[in-house]
């Protein structure tokens, strides 16, 4: 590329960006590492009981005071695991537990953790899904500590599952039926929770519904997946999310349609059809590296009719996938959690949804590597914004072009005696010199500016693409994490403990085309202007380590595929001659200026003025 210095702080922008893009990362572990010294040796804050009391709500369930065989109101409470029943389908696997009718293991099917077994998103003691009822006067109960009866499960003509769950006594009708529908290949299980007697059963006219649930550790690294991690809700119809990086609590006081804990490629979520009235939200992350990631608690209240004796909660459960397309069928919003872009790049999210990934569905659908499909997004997109790369040659060839014009031009402002340059009376005659010639002065910043969108939608849009998870190309087995052709037996800061080839690629040909653009450069006398193109791949090499290797070998094509095109559009396609000869013809028009170009001149003219007035009275 022919960098003239305004292209240069195009890319120096660009590196500021993946500066920032570091920090905030950086600054994201640096917490967590921190936290986990604060927090005491004791594992006893990430029991149940502890979250449950860390909420501050008036919602804490109370556990039962005994557990017999049955108490006063005919519930009967359990005193073994329960029984397990089973709802499949080709997607989904659940096991369930009569011992209050929750969900006890959820197994996704088509989907394998990074040591190859299949990905379980809920099993221990600590997941449930529970509230608690009126069993007597002062005497309430766990649902979870209930035993439920379990009818046979329904196979309906289009594939769906059907199983209840039921407990209570119908001699006094005070019944309650847990049905549980699961759809042929659907990772979203409907829950209806009906209630006979719900007058008797609950207080305030309300089911105080607590969902807790385990983050299992399913990439290999625990704790770049800590990063992914998020708290993501609808409040009142507006989508956000908040980082799950240390320990930490929530409190949500508009209505609640879903709540949902996102790790990097899969998400538990609770959602409600008429809204949660308020939510609380408490988790902990663990400090155990070989263990989970985090325990989450949320305490939701679901409002029903006051006075009504039959009422229905209708809610679903959603286990599966972080993927786009799934989550947008669904119409609640919940495709937004797929982090597609935020923050100040929140606008790249557009891009990558309704441009990058209609483009790449199509390649997958017709490529069978992945890493092909990698390879002609990139050739794609490099199609798609050579015009703006060819701007961009076009207006360096035409600053060299003007170099030896622009050389005698400083050497007629620079003062003879002290050798300083009139900066003010240089820049004038320069502008007008680009004037007549016909010469965009930010015609090579512009065109560097307009691709840090599309840079930064890419950086997006490989992280967290599940379609690249467990995918292999050449030596990286895993497109969705950082590629490694040997472990270090220490962490180098910046760095990490690996080294990944991908990187090494990407960094060395940015290098290149910075030795290259350097090399073309039409003026390379700022010592500071000269250097800091080098400092890009620098940045490359510690910020993409550990970054997914899709990510990197698309750096490693497009970096490849600029050289290419710089080097054949400077020396085969570019006419130096034409272009002086264009120039040339076009300083003998009569130059037409714009009303915000003489605004400027008149300024500039005006401070000369006032200088030319201080320089006599300094002297006199």
């Amino acid at each position: 590329m022919g960098m003239d210095r305004n292209t240069v702080i195009g890319f120096i922008l660009i590196g500021i960006m993946m500066v920032t893009m570091f920090v905030v990362n950086s600054r994201s572990r640096q917490q967590y590492e921190k936290e986990q010294k604060r927090i005491n040796d004791s594992i006893a804050a990430t029991k149940p009981k502890k979250i449950i009391d860390t909420l501050h709500t008036a919602n804490v369930l109370v556990d039962s005071p005994a557990i017999s065989a049955k108490d006063s109101s005919g519930f009967s409470l359990a005193n073994n695991p329960g029984q397990s029943v089973t709802l499949e389908n080709d997607v989904l696997k659940v096991v369930f537990s009569t011992k209050g009718a929750q969900p006890k293991q959820v197994t996704l099917k088509k989907f394998k953790r990074f040591d190859g077994s299949l990905v379980v998103l809920q099993e221990g003691n600590y997941n449930k899904l529970s509230y608690p009822i009126l069993t007597g006067i002062n005497q309430t109960a766990a649902s979870n500590d209930i035993n439920f009866t379990a009818e046979p499960v329904i196979t309906k003509a289009d594939g769906s599952q059907v199983l209840n769950f039921k407990m209570g006594d119908s001699s006094t009708s005070r019944i309650i039926t847990h049905q549980y529908i699961m759809k042929k290949d659907d990772y979203m299980i409907d829950l209806a929770i009906n209630i006979q007697g719900a007058d008797k059963l609950f207080s305030q006219n309300a089911l105080n519904l607590v969902w807790q649930t385990e983050t299992p550790q399913v990439e290999k690294d625990h704790k770049y997946e800590l990063t992914q991690m998020e708290l993501c809700y609808l409040e009142n119809k507006d989508y956000d999310f908040k980082r799950m990086l240390e320990s930490g609590n929530k409190s949500f006081s508009e209505p609640l349609n879903w709540v949902a804990v996102k790790q990097q490629f899969f998400i538990s979520g609770l959602i409600a059809n008429n809204n949660f009235s308020t939510v609380g939200a408490s988790w902990q992350v663990s400090k155990d590296t070989n263990s989970h990631i985090a325990q989450t608690a949320i305490n939701a209240k679901a409002d029903f009719t006051a006075g009504a004796s039959n009422v229905s909660v209708p809610l679903h459960l959603y286990y599966g996938p972080s993927d786009y397309n799934i989550l947008k069928k669904y119409g609640n919003q919940m495709q937004n959690i797929v982090p597609y872009g935020s923050g100040v790049f929140a606008f790249v999210k557009y891009i990558n949804r309704y441009f990058l990934l209609p483009v790449f569905d199509f390649l997958r659908s017709k490529v069978a590597s992945m890493g092909l499909v990698i390879l002609l997004l990139t050739l794609f997109i490099r199609l798609i914004t050579s015009p703006i790369l060819y701007k961009s040659y076009l207006s360096g060839a035409k600053m060299r072009v003007l170099k030896p014009e622009v050389d005698q031009l400083k050497l007629k402002f620079k003062d003879p005696k002290t050798g300083q340059l009139d900066q003010q009376a240089f820049g004038m005659e320069q502008m007008k010199l680009w004037k007549s010639a016909g010469v965009n002065p930010l015609g090579g910043c512009i065109p560097a500016l307009l691709q840090i969108p599309i840079f930064m939608s890419l950086y997006y849009f490989f992280q967290c693409n599940i379609d690249l998870r467990g995918q292999s190309f050449l030596w990286a087995t895993d497109l969705a994490a950082y590629d490694s052709i040997y472990k270090l037996p220490f962490n180098i800061p910046f760095y990490g403990d690996h080294v990944s080839l991908f990187t090494i690629t990407a960094t060395l040909t940015s290098l290149l085309i910075s030795v290259y653009s350097m090399n073309q450069m039409q003026d390379n006398s700022n010592p500071v202007m000269k250097y800091m193109p080098y400092f890009f791949p620098i940045i490359l090499l510690g910020v993409f380590n550990n970054m997914p290797s899709a990510l990197t070998w698309y750096y490693t094509i497009s970096n490849t595929i600029t050289l290419i095109l710089q080097i054949v559009i400077q020396k085969y396609i570019i006419d130096h001659d034409k272009i002086l000869a264009v120039m040339n013809e076009k300083k003998k028009r009569p130059v037409t200026k714009s009303k915000l170009q003489e605004r400027i001149e008149a300024m500039q003219e005006t401070q000369k003025k006032m200088q030319e007035m201080k320089s006599k009275t300094s002297k006199k």
